[in-house]
């Protein structure tokens, strides 16, 4: 039932994204003539289709990427190909990221590309079963092909601000005559429209880290796993300095937790951690999924404008699993 619900939701953010740029560019083409929308839509199309043939390289420099061999991570090798059989799909390449951040990624161009890479901060910090609830979280976003999805969204914004800064642009520079006003009108609306857009692409990811989840918790049966190992990684995250942060920072969608929250987010987390082991087990897990109260109204507005939903939330449903 929660995974069907969570599927009509994002069918509804998906619907609900093409009728808006479906609605503004009709717009625009009745201000502006057929032909412009057009261009700017195909503009918006080849960028992004450029950022996704060269993403995975940019993802692998910017993170220090090495593939590593079965020789050389026994452990990595053996857990994710036993999980990417159970998911059914192929098994990705397997990397470790040479940078001081407890966390993981999937990346990759399609299930047949993918690729999922730890970083050695994280294989140092979980056991066993904490790390192969990590790696199932992310053979989901490969299963559920999360990459492509949240690419092609994200067209929908990127046209926006691209007719934003024609038509503003355009209207400032251009004089001034009632045209100009309308162009300036028009630039106004389309950067209200990106700024909404943004908002349902950042919601769309916000569904797919749940989603994935989910599905790390059907492959592994166990919840309190991927729970104890955010609680970890986030935990580990507050350590990290800025200056290290500021480097990853184009990329932290791809993380299983967005460690430039973690300082607000361990604050929280560390009353599900009853015995201060630095763990969640099955009972932490449940009492703290029917105890914690609910996020504030400002974590929930804060939320909005991440790509991660709040991890309070988080641990909470995977203790309802």
């Amino acid at each position: 039932m929660r995974t069907v619900w969570l599927q009509m939701r994002m069918a509804l953010v998906v619907a609900a994204l093409f009728a808006i740029i479906y609605a503004f560019l009709s717009l625009i083409a009745y201000a502006a003539g057929l032909g412009t929308p057009i261009v700017f839509a195909i503009l918006a199309s080849v960028l992004v289709g450029f950022q996704f043939l060269i993403g995975p390289k940019i993802v692998e420099w910017s993170m220090r990427v090495r593939y590593v061999d079965e020789m050389e991570a026994p452990r990595l090798h053996r857990l994710i190909e036993r999980l990417a059989r159970d998911a059914g799909i192929p098994k990705p390449r397997v990397g470790i990221a040479e940078v001081p951040i407890p966390n993981a990624f999937a990346f990759g161009r399609s299930k047949r590309d993918a690729r999922i890479c730890v970083t050695r901060a994280l294989l140092n910090m979980l056991d066993e079963g904490e790390l192969e609830a990590v790696l199932g979280h992310e053979i989901s976003h490969i299963r559920h092909r999360d990459v492509a999805v949240i690419t092609a969204l994200s067209v929908i914004p990127m046209i926006c601000y691209f007719i934003f800064q024609s038509f503003f642009f355009s209207g400032l520079f251009g004089g001034r005559d009632r045209n100009n006003a309308g162009l300036l009108a028009v630039a106004a609306v389309a950067f209200i429209v990106y700024f909404v857009s943004n908002l349902l692409v950042l919601y769309a990811s916000r569904i797919r880290e749940y989603y994935a989840d989910e599905g790390s918790a059907r492959l592994t049966g166990k919840p309190h796993e991927l729970a104890s190992a955010l609680y970890k990684m986030i935990y580990g995250s507050v350590r990290v300095k800025r200056e290290d942060l500021r480097e990853i920072e184009g990329i932290r969608a791809f993380f299983a937790t967005d460690p430039a929250r973690a300082r607000r987010d361990i604050v929280d987390l560390m009353s599900a951690d009853l015995n201060r082991d630095g763990k969640i087990d099955p009972y932490e897990l449940r009492r703290f999924s029917a105890e914690a109260g609910s996020v504030s109204t400002l974590e929930r507005f804060m939320e909005l404008f991440s790509t991660h939903p709040n991890p309070v939330n988080r641990i909470k449903r995977l203790g309802n699993l």
